[in-house]
C-alpha cells in the first residue's frame, strides 16, 4: 500500500484512511497497539500483536510442549504442598 498524507487534528488525533483500516483489519471502536520504532509510528491490531507475540514465544518452546499444561501441573504441585 502506498503512503498517504494525513493531517493531525485537534487533540493529536490521527485519521487512518479507510483503505488502511481495512488492510489492518481494524474498525471503529477496536483497540489497537501503537508504538514508535526506528522513528516511525506503528499501528497494529490487537489480534495481530497477539499473534506476533505468540510466534516469538513459540520459537522458544519445544514442539509438543504446552505451557498451559505445564502451568497447571505446577499449580497442582504447589497446592499439594500446602
Amino acid at each position: 500500500m502506498q503512503p498517504q498524507r494525513v493531517r493531525i487534528i485537534e487533540g493529536g488525533k490521527l485519521i487512518i484512511p479507510a483503505s488502511m483500516r481495512r488492510e489492518l483489519g481494524i474498525a471503529t471502536g477496536d483497540t489497537v497497539l501503537v508504538d514508535v520504532a526506528d522513528g516511525e509510528l506503528r499501528v497494529r491490531s490487537l489480534s495481530k500483536a497477539i499473534a506476533h507475540a505468540q510466534a516469538i514465544l513459540r520459537r522458544h518452546v519445544p514442539e509438543g510442549v504446552s505451557l498451559a499444561d505445564e502451568l497447571i501441573a505446577d499449580r497442582r504441585r504447589e497446592a499439594e504442598r500446602e
